[in-house]
């Protein structure tokens, strides 16, 4: 049974979404503010957050940066009462893997943590069943969602597993920053946003040997990014 944290200091949302996430099937723990939301997050170990924006004492976007600065992997689904580009974008940037925007429904909210949940539960296949994406040293298990480089085990989120997948499916091609937001957030947006750089510079930090002399993800000036298979 998956495990969610709802960390939210409102009553009524908390009930409503433990209610209905148990309903679901999943096992539910709950924080009313965002410092025992963090501690929470660090000992329970969910399988998933769902994390409101505005929380008294440490608010969100704290948390999420924290445990993103704390190797903490965990999928976040955040919430915001506010309808506004830049808390979305800056949740995004932060490591956030969704964003909700109240209000919303609570078949919503279930559908959008199933969603989440089926993209990171690591799915059992039969040997002769697998699909490995093989790029030199680096080797993608899409049917397990484990990824490998030089023979060892990554830690990817969420997102950085979408955004590898996206790249390795676009091999040798270039591809705009607009083109990769599109592609893996789903995210249409027409001013300046490092949700795309960000996320490429924590990818490189994982898969890369020497992230700073980066083989695999390079960066084309003036028009984004292209994955190659480095020369042996």
């Amino acid at each position: 049974m998956h495990k969610i944290l709802v960390v939210d200091d409102e009553p009524s949302i908390v009930t409503l979404m433990k209610f209905n996430l148990e309903k679901a099937g999943y096992e539910v723990i709950t924080a009313e503010d965002g410092r025992q939301g963090l501690d929470l997050s660090l000992t329970e170990k969910p399988d998933l957050i769902v994390l409101d924006l505005m929380l008294p004492g440490m608010d969100g976007m704290d948390v999420c940066k924290t445990l993103r600065q704390e190797k903490v992997d965990t999928p976040i689904l955040m919430l915001t009462a506010k309808d506004e580009e830049f808390d979305k974008i800056l949740g995004l940037e932060l490591g956030a893997d969704d964003y909700m925007t109240k209000p919303f429904s609570p078949r919503e909210v279930v559908a959008r943590v199933k969603a989440i949940l089926r993209r990171t539960q690591v799915q059992q296949a039969p040997d002769d069943a697998s699909s490995v994406i093989k790029l030199g040293a680096l080797e993608i298990h899409t049917d397990t969602y484990d990824v490998y480089a030089r023979g060892e085990q990554l830690v990817l989120t969420p997102k950085e597993y979408e955004l590898l997948l996206y790249l390795s499916n676009h091999k040798n091609k270039v591809l705009s920053r607009d083109q990769l937001l599109n592609g893996v957030w789903d995210f249409h947006y027409d001013g300046d946003t490092r949700i795309v750089d960000v996320h490429i510079s924590h990818l490189r930090e994982k898969i890369e040997a020497d992230p700073k002399r980066p083989a695999y993800i390079r960066t084309i000036r003036g028009f984004g990014y292209k994955l190659e298979v480095p020369a042996e």
